[in-house]
């Protein structure tokens, strides 16, 4: 297996891998087309085997501060996408694309890591192995159907009638956002300091 500098010629493979990753995971809905194109300078690793992209990384970086991450100071980068296709887990592959990752971005001068992820046990514990710290965290909130949309929101357009809503939830009262709606993840920020 290889670990090297994502190229314009394995987007095929890079959206292949990302949507069967997350297919068993909160964000199984979070489909992409396309891959981005970043606003910023990005890192994008890929790990290959037998020609195919089995694991990615992308972390977009900052070249002024606060201008990607949403916390800290100095220069930062954040994870906007790590995956491994499903038939490659448990085999470190996450880890080598992770550290290859830092040792890049120690070179750029960045001093830390964020990652945003929702509330999957296993994708949590990794982060919290591989040295990230919970920061932060808000409410993902998915509105379907009349029960759940009726009193929280409505089209002021004519003949138009909202079916499927995606709203952040910051408030306190989780409980009671947990109780009105089937579909709710939490959001968690991590944070990882580079030395």
């Amino acid at each position: 297996m290889e670990i090297r500098e994502y190229k314009s010629k394995d987007e095929q493979g890079w959206l292949r891998c990302r949507v069967l990753s997350f297919l068993d995971t909160a964000y199984y809905d979070n489909v992409l087309r396309e891959k981005e194109v970043y606003e910023n300078p990005a890192i994008e690793l890929v790990a290959v085997e037998d020609g195919n992209v089995v694991g990615l990384i992308d972390i977009e970086y900052e070249v002024e501060e606060r201008t990607v991450c949403s916390r800290g100071s100095g220069l930062g980068g954040m994870i906007w996408h790590i995956a491994v296709h499903p038939d490659y887990r448990r085999k470190g592959i996450g880890t080598l694309l992770l550290d290859k990752a830092e040792q890049l971005a120690r070179e750029k001068n960045l001093n830390r890591f964020e990652a945003w992820t929702r509330d999957d046990e296993w994708v949590n514990i990794w982060y919290e192995k591989s040295g990230f710290r919970k920061v932060d965290s808000y409410l993902h909130v998915f509105m379907e159907g009349d029960e759940e949309l009726k009193g929280h929101l409505k089209s002021e357009v004519p003949h138009l009638y909202p079916i499927l809503a995606f709203a952040h939830y910051v408030g306190e009262d989780t409980e009671t956002i947990n109780s009105k709606f089937s579909r709710v993840h939490e959001c968690r920020c991590y944070e990882k300091k580079l030395r």
